[in-house]
């Protein structure tokens, strides 16, 4: 496959149960990296033989996982649209994340410094379901007018921030956690559980912050822009004003317009920090 294909990423799978004794993992990357035709190029995940997950490999992968871990190499998250990482024909419409979930998944992601790898998968006739069609559609609508808080951008000092009022952060700690998760996360919380008011991305010239929903009011904590920084919001370009109060930073949104906006717009809402 790799002489045949050339391939930039080979990504392996199936590794929970066989050693990569077994699967002669070194012999093979050996060959990989010294002697196969992507040599020069190829990047590979870290599924390479059991217990060798999130300690060895190129890039490190989790599975409908949260968030991170403290990775100290670049991630991925991996996810299908339901509970299935490909097509299934027995999940129905509910077993499948909303596209805000998705969109909100991807946001959060992002933030931590991750990639988002969401599966889609062919039925029997070898056609994408419509309702998978539907989501991508969806949150491509949303990246066409919130994209530049996504695309090429890296951590900002933090990933979100928790609201004040909850006593604990939500954070399950058992596997293959659905799309309600980062819901319960923003926009419909657990009694007594804090939310992630803000999410935090940056690229080269600008920071970006994304607000899960609508406020009159952003308060930004321990954050201090320049005089002369610009604020703008993406999804209607209009141009907001903020002041400084203590180590808070306070944006004033304008008044909810939403015959101005799409209704996929609606599923996050992303302001630019230009400092130049």
């Amino acid at each position: 496959m790799v002489t045949r294909y050339n391939p930039d990423l080979l990504w392996a799978d199936g590794d929970w149960t066989i050693t990569d004794e077994e699967w002669k993992s070194k012999e093979f990357l050996a060959w990989l990296y010294n002697e196969s035709v992507a040599k020069d190029k190829i990047v590979v995940n870290d599924r390479w033989g059991k217990d060798i997950r999130k300690n060895h490999g190129g890039y490190f992968t989790t599975e409908y996982e949260v968030e991170a871990p403290e990775f100290n190499k670049p991630w991925e998250e991996c996810r299908g649209m339901g509970f299935s990482f490909g097509y299934n024909q027995n999940e129905d419409a509910e077993d499948y994340n909303s596209p805000k979930a998705l969109v909100l998944t991807l946001i959060n992601i992002v933030s931590t410094g991750g990639n988002l790898l969401l599966d889609i998968g062919p039925d029997a006739r070898g056609n994408i379901p419509v309702i998978m069609q539907e989501r991508l559609l969806q949150i491509g609508s949303w990246l066409k007018t919130n994209g530049e808080a996504i695309y090429g951008t890296r951590l900002w000092n933090n990933s979100f921030q928790w609201s004040l009022e909850g006593e604990k952060n939500y954070k399950p700690k058992q596997h293959y956690l659905g799309g309600d998760v980062i819901l319960k996360q923003t926009i419909d919380p657990e009694p007594g559980y804090a939310v992630k008011e803000l999410f935090f991305t940056q690229n080269n010239k600008d920071y970006f912050v994304i607000m899960p929903q609508w406020n009159s009011e952003i308060t930004i904590r321990n954050f201090k822009p320049s005089i002369k920084a610009k604020i703008t919001l993406l999804v209607t370009g209009e141009i907001l004003t903020g002041k400084q109060i203590g180590e808070d930073f306070v944006v004033t949104m304008p008044a909810y317009q939403p015959n101005k906006m799409k209704s996929t717009d609606s599923y996050a809402y992303a302001i630019k920090i230009s400092e130049k």
